[in-house]
């Protein structure tokens, strides 16, 4: 990357997207760190990170951010693709509207941010786009239903982008996370209780509740900066991995699911929940 190389890092008001945002700051990158909320990221400011507000589902939002990156500083050399959350609940419980705008931030969020800043990239012939993924994105656990399909999307996605971008010397990185100290457990519990802790899957609920607040939370987790490395690891990097694996149980899991079967990971998932 040139020395006045741009990131912009989504969904960077906490956990990892504001480990991530701090780690590309140490790697020498100017930093755009964006979030719907500016008053999250005062302290990012005061390191020296640029703070903007996004909200990745809305066009003009994007457009404004890419269009300053652009005026400022030629466009967005490096775009990390963090937004996201987690939307849990039974399937049958869970409104098709509560669906449609896990896929809107999950994977069309990062789709419109994408579009918007390929043109630059193209034109340089250069750049790297890294999608925060999930070993949710491989693996799925119960009442996950449409976050894990949220997050299998976004890996077809990404290796879709991969090849298209390639013939224009683009990088598509995907990053999954397995368990990391961040507010993700805490802010599925309430939702997921309010659609399913009284319905048919009530006990089903109870139980997953029960298994996110012991690995979320207690200090059970890996911490963000995990993450924040692996994506340096890969910015930073000539020729980068398809995927970077890491934190608390993704490869375990991940590879009881690649190597044992379907009927074996069930069993090894309901054991945990």
């Amino acid at each position: 990357m040139k020395d006045t190389s741009v990131a912009l890092v989504t969904g960077a008001s906490s956990g990892i997207g504001e480990a991530i945002a701090r780690q590309l700051l140490a790697d020498g990158f100017v930093v755009y760190a964006a979030a719907r909320r500016l008053d999250r990221m005062a302290e990012l400011k005061g390191h020296g990170v640029i703070p903007v507000r996004m909200d990745v589902t809305r066009d003009e939002d994007v457009a404004g951010v890419v269009d300053v990156i652009r005026q400022e500083h030629g466009g967005v050399d490096v775009l990390v693709n963090n937004a996201g959350f987690g939307s849990y609940g039974a399937m049958e419980d869970t409104s098709l509207e509560d669906a449609k705008y896990q896929f809107d931030v999950n994977l069309f969020g990062v789709a419109r941010v994408t579009r918007a800043v390929l043109p630059y990239m193209r034109e340089v012939r250069s750049g790297c786009i890294v999608n925060i993924s999930s070993m949710g994105g491989k693996v799925y656990t119960p009442l996950g239903s449409w976050y894990h399909a949220s997050k299998h999307a976004l890996e077809g996605w990404s290796d879709c982008l991969r090849l298209e971008l390639a013939p224009f010397g683009i990088q598509v990185v995907i990053i999954e996370p397995g368990i990391i100290e961040t507010e993700f457990g805490a802010s599925l519990l309430g939702p997921m209780m309010e659609r399913s802790g009284n319905s048919a899957y009530s006990e089903m609920a109870k139980v997953v509740a029960s298994a996110t607040e012991k690995f979320y939370g207690q200090g059970n987790g890996s911490p963000p900066a995990v993450v924040a490395k692996a994506v340096s690891r890969a910015v930073n990097a000539r020729r980068p991995k398809t995927r970077y694996v890491m934190g608390k149980l993704a490869g375990p899991l991940i590879f009881i699911r690649k190597w044992c079967g379907d009927r074996m990971y069930d069993k090894a998932v309901m054991r945990q929940t």
